[in-house]
C-alpha cells in the first residue's frame, strides 16, 4: 500500500495527542500532522477511505511544505478509492504544485495515470516527462517505456523510439567494454614484444613475465597478479588476443546494456579475480603459468546468463539473439577445453563462470526492465534497506569464497619443494618460466 507518509520521517513521533479535535481550525505542528497523515494511511489499509480523507484533508495547510503535499496527496488517493476522479485529480495536482517534497514523484505519477484514463494522452506525456526528472534509478525504465507508447499513440514516432532505446539501456553509450578491449590490447601487444627468449623462454624481465599468472610468484606476495593476468595473452599466437577480444566485445556489451558502464566493470574484475583464484589453487603446475582475459569474459557469459533466463531481462530483438547463443558457447567451450584438445585453464573458465552466476542472482539488472519489475506493484515486497542487505551479503559470500580460495592455495604453494627450493635457503634463481612450445615436459602453459 502507498502510504502518503512514506518519504517522510516519522521516526520518534507519537500517535495522536490525547483529546486531538479533528474539527479543530488552524495549522498543525509538524508532529501532530505527520502522526495524523499516519493514522489515515493506517485507515487507507484498512479499506476506510472516507474516513481516511478527513485526517489528510486535516493535515492540509502545516507550515511544513513535505508534510501539506504528502496531506494532498493523499488526500488524492482517497478520493480515488471514492470514485471522486476528478477531485482526485486537482489534489494531486496541488500536491505537485508545492514543488520538489517527498511525495512529488508519486504525485506525478498518480496524475500521469490519471490523464492517460481521461484521454489526454499529451497532458500524460507531460506529467510523465515530470516522472522521469525525479523518478529513483528502478523506476527510470519503466517511465521511459510509457513515455514512449504515448509518444507513439500520438504521433511522435522519432521521439517514441528514443525512449523505448532508453528504458532498454540502449541510449547510454557502452564505453565501458571498448576501453576494456583497448586497455586489454594495447598492454597485450607491448607485453608480447620481447616476451619470449631466442631459446623460446619467458624473459624474466619482460612485461609479459611480470603480468602472468604464476602460482609461486602468487604465494610469494604478487596477489596483484590475480587480476594483471587479464591483460596479457600468449606471446607466440596473436589469435589468442584477438578471439577473447571478440568474446569480450560479444558479452561485454551485452552486459554493460543491463548494468550500465561503471558496475560493469566491477563484475568483470570480480570475475576475473575468481577465474585466477580457481587457477592459481587447483589448476596450475609449480612451475606453470596462465595468461588471457577468459576466465573474467566466461564471468560476462554466466551474468548473461542468468540475467536473461533467470531475471528475465527485457531486450530488444538483437539483444536477445545475442543472449540466446551464450549458453551455446559456455557448453562448447567448456568441453573443448576438458577435452584436451587445446592447453586451456579450465579451472580459470569454470572459477569466472560460476562467479558470474552467482553475481548475476545476487544483482538483477539495473539498466533495463525486468519480467519481475514490470508485474511489481507500487508497494515493493520488503523495504530497499531488506535488499541492499541481501545483496550485500550474496557479495560478501562471494568474496569470502575468493579470499577462502586464495588462501588454500597458498598454503599449498609455500608448502611444495619448489616454493621452499626458490624462496626457502636456496637463493632465488631466475624464474623457470617458457613460452608456449618450449620444452613440452617442463612447459604448462594454460591459455585462457
Amino acid at each position: 500500500m502507498d502510504r502518503a507518509t512514506d518519504g517522510l520521517n516519522v521516526d520518534g513521533h507519537p500517535g495522536l495527542p490525547p483529546g486531538f479535535d479533528l474539527t479543530a481550525r488552524g495549522p498543525l505542528d509538524r508532529a501532530t500532522a505527520i502522526a495524523v497523515l499516519s493514522q489515515a494511511d493506517d485507515l487507507m489499509e484498512l479499506s476506510e477511505p472516507e474516513q481516511a480523507l478527513e485526517l489528510y484533508t486535516r493535515a492540509i495547510g502545516t507550515a511544513d511544505r513535505d508534510v501539506s503535499a504528502a496531506g494532498f496527496y493523499g488526500a488524492g488517493n482517497a478520493l480515488y478509492r471514492l470514485d471522486r476522479e476528478t477531485e482526485a485529480c486537482a489534489a494531486w495536482e496541488r500536491a505537485t504544485s508545492l514543488g520538489e517534497t517527498a511525495v512529488a514523484y508519486r504525485a506525478w505519477r498518480q496524475l500521469a495515470a490519471a490523464r492517460v484514463r481521461e484521454g489526454d494522452l499529451r497532458g500524460a506525456v507531460e506529467a510523465y516527462r515530470e516522472c522521469e526528472k525525479r523518478a529513483p534509478s528502478e523506476d527510470r525504465a519503466e517511465i521511459a517505456s510509457r513515455l514512449g507508447w504515448l509518444n507513439k499513440e500520438t504521433g511522435n514516432a522519432g521521439a517514441a523510439q528514443r525512449y523505448f532505446a532508453r528504458s532498454r539501456g540502449d541510449s547510454r553509450s557502452p564505453f565501458m567494454t571498448y576501453l576494456i578491449i583497448a586497455v586489454t590490447s594495447v598492454v597485450s601487444l607491448a607485453a608480447m614484444s620481447g616476451a619470449v627468449t631466442s631459446q623460446g623462454y619467458l624473459n624474466p624481465g619482460s612485461l609479459e613475465a611480470q603480468l602472468v599468472l604464476s602460482p609461486l610468484y602468487v604465494a610469494h606476495g604478487d596477489y596483484y597478479r590475480l587480476l594483471s593476468v587479464v591483460l596479457v595473452h600468449d606471446p607466440t599466437d596473436i589469435l589468442h588476443l584477438l578471439f577473447n577480444m571478440y568474446a569480450l566485445w560479444f558479452a561485454g556489451l551485452l552486459v554493460e546494456k543491463m548494468y550500465g558502464s561503471w558496475l560493469t566493470l566491477v563484475l568483470y574484475v570480480i570475475s576475473g579475480v575468481a577465474a585466477s583464484a580457481a587457477s592459481y589453487a587447483f589448476g596450475l603446475s609449480a612451475n606453470g603459468w596462465s595468461v588471457g582475459a577468459s576466465g573474467a569474459i566466461f564471468g560476462l557469459f554466466g551474468i548473461v546468463l542468468v540475467a536473461t533466463r533467470v531475471h528475465h531481462a527485457i531486450l530488444d530483438a538483437q539483444s536477445r539473439a545475442i543472449a540466446s547463443q551464450v549458453g551455446l558457447l559456455i557448453v562448447l567451450n567448456l568441453v573443448l577445453g576438458f577435452s584436451g584438445i587445446f592447453n586451456v585453464d579450465n579451472f580459470a573458465h569454470v572459477g569466472g563462470l560460476t562467479a558470474g552466476l552467482w553475481l548475476a542472482f545476487v544483482l538483477p539488472p539495473s539498466h533495463v526492465q525486468t519480467l519481475s519489475s514490470v508485474w511489481q506493484t507500487s508497494r515493493r515486497v520488503g523495504s530497499q534497506a531488506q535488499t541492499i542487505a541481501l545483496r550485500a551479503a550474496g557479495l560478501a559470500a562471494l568474496v569470502a569464497v575468493v579470499a577462502g580460495v586464495v588462501a588454500y592455495g597458498t598454503i599449498k604453494w609455500q608448502a611444495d619443494p619448489n616454493y621452499q627450493y626458490y624462496y626457502g635457503a636456496a637463493p632465488h634463481p631466475a624464474p623457470v618460466l617458457v613460452a608456449s612450445g618450449a620444452q613440452p615436459e617442463v612447459l604448462r602453459l594454460a591459455i585462457r
